[in-house]
């Protein structure tokens, strides 16, 4: 799952013909369209270009392609071949958008919104076209395009492989840094700096903006997402190579030309984490750590920081719910169970998936290394009464204690009357130590807002109307959202940075052949 490392600078050789390893000062190029950003959605964009006839140059400023698109799991698509093939005719994309708008209680850009959900079959569609091959799921499902290595850097191999046959050019540790426009306003190219700090020009008839929101810049993330300071969040985030490069640049680039946005303070929570950094080992570091993570999700006794439950464990799958219910109650949470328990875990493997990386009927044969690493590293903790695990994390004492006392009796009865974990998940404690905790905060993946655009993913401005050459995919696009990711369609981000990437490099297409009329 490593990013694709290629040579620094420059994968071919510029469009006018000059290698620009060989530059000794500024430098000038000339192409179609340059796409600022070489993850999934950026690199879907050149392709794009490429496939409706046109050059493409793209500026990337990390040594490596692919940043965060190295890492998701699988893309969403909505009546593409591959579900057809594999007997899934629902859910509909009509089924999908009407789902969507009303969990997102319709504060969003619906235009955009249905367009990207209609074009996302085509878009999986056009991507098997280039020879790449969806799997299934672990849990035997065929409702989602899984990437077939786990991660996402098999779509990142398959997208530079293609640029690269097709004759485009990918500039690497070449931020790009202001926008160029002519007398009329239009986008007309970029401005960049390559590794050696040397100015490189790259004219062009559009620009598309893919540098992948602003997670990684603590500036805009306090100016735009206030909740991002509180206890629990500021200091846990995804985090792995590639993903500090996303600091913004697009964004800012196009709010310097007056390009309007929307959606600033959106974020996609993804909660409980373990504190530790970097939170993507818990998804592809040593075993002990993703088994650690996933007992912290598992349905036995989860409490605040007052030691009192606040939340149905049973849907601790549902990250994006695990997360805005903690936002709610302070941003921590501890897991809390006995030795009966963990040794369940430990020889029948967890209750509920932690995603597609520790499942259901697996044994769970490193936990006990990684509670003891977790007790040593301070977010894990072992305790022989439920008094002294409450003074040892920090809870209440006598809540704690009532709280216990409270799933046990439920467990009796075989009813959680108070929030609804279901029967096969209510575990009684034992009368005997040892007891467990674990420490969860809150992390986010990614920003959500970003540049306002239309269905052609066409920049706006602040009036409504088009900025003529500019576009805004993946990250960079804004208003797709409310308050949080829905989870019932998993794989939004990936699966609209990619729809959204075919969409503007063949919109940016029709503006090129238009110019040249």
């Amino acid at each position: 799952m490593n990013q694709i490392s290629i040579i620094k600078v420059a994968v071919t050789c510029a469009l006018a013909g000059v290698c620009l390893s060989g530059f000794a000062q500024d430098h000038e190029l000339t192409t179609d369209v340059v796409v600022v950003g070489g993850g999934i959605s950026g690199l879907s964009s050149a392709m794009s270009v490429l496939d409706h006839g046109g050059k493409v140059v793209v500026l990337e400023k990390l040594p490596g392609l692919g940043g965060a698109g190295n890492y998701f799991e699988g893309a969403f698509a909505a009546d593409s071949d591959y579900k057809r093939r594999n007997g899934l005719t629902e859910p509909t994309a009509d089924q999908v958008y009407k789902d969507v708008v009303r969990f997102y209680n319709y504060r969003i850009n619906a235009v955009v919104l249905r367009t990207l959900i209609n074009e996302s079959g085509p878009a999986m569609d056009w991507i098997e076209t280039k020879g790449y091959k969806f799997k299934l799921n672990k849990r035997g499902k065929k409702d989602r395009h899984m990437a077939p290595d786990g991660f996402g850097a098999g779509f990142i191999k398959l997208f530079y492989r293609d640029i690269e046959k097709n004759g485009g050019t990918i500039l690497l540790e070449t931020p790009a840094q202001k926008l160029i426009q002519n007398e009329k306003g239009e986008v007309v190219g970029v401005e960049a700096k390559n590794h050696k700090g040397e100015k490189v020009t790259v004219r062009a008839k559009a620009v598309i903006l893919a540098t992948g929101g602003f997670p990684g810049n603590q500036e805009m993330l306090k100016k735009y997402v206030p909740d991002i300071g509180k206890e629990g969040m500021a200091r846990i985030m995804l985090r792995g190579p590639g993903i500090e490069g996303r600091t913004g640049d697009g964004i800012n680039m196009a709010k310097e030309i007056g390009a309007d946005l929307a959606g600033m303070d959106t974020i996609a929570g993804n909660s409980p984490y373990l504190e530790y950094e970097p939170v993507i080992f818990q998804f592809n570091g040593p075993q002990w750590l993703k088994e650690s993570r996933a007992a912290l999700s598992q349905p036995f006794l989860w409490v605040n920081k007052f030691g009192q439950r606040f939340y149905n464990e049973g849907n601790g799958r549902y990250w994006n719910d695990n997360h805005n219910a903690m936002t709610a109650n302070g941003g921590v949470m501890f897991s809390i169970f006995d030795e009966n328990m963990k040794n369940k875990l430990i020889k029948e493997g967890p209750l509920t998936d932690f995603n597609q990386i520790v499942i259901r009927g697996e044994p769970m044969t490193a936990l006990d290394e990684g509670l003891e690493r977790g007790i040593k590293a301070g977010y894990a903790f072992k305790a022989d009464t439920i008094e002294e695990l409450a003074e040892k994390i920090g809870v209440p004492v006598q809540n704690l204690v009532e709280t216990v006392k409270d799933i046990n009796a439920a467990a009796d009865a075989g009813e959680d009357k108070l929030l609804g974990r279901p029967k096969q998940f209510l575990f009684k404690f034992s009368d005997k130590g040892p007891y467990y905790a674990m420490r969860g905060l809150r992390a986010f993946f990614q920003t959500l807002g970003g540049v306002r655009m239309n269905s052609k993913m066409q920049a706006m401005d602040k009036k409504g109307n088009v900025i003529p050459g500019l576009y805004a995919v993946g990250m960079d696009m804004g208003g797709l959202y409310d308050t949080s990711y829905d989870i019932k369609y998993p794989g939004f981000t990936s699966g609209f940075g990619m729809t959204g990437g075919l969409i503007a490099g063949r919109d940016a297409m029709r503006l090129v052949k238009e110019s040249k009329k």
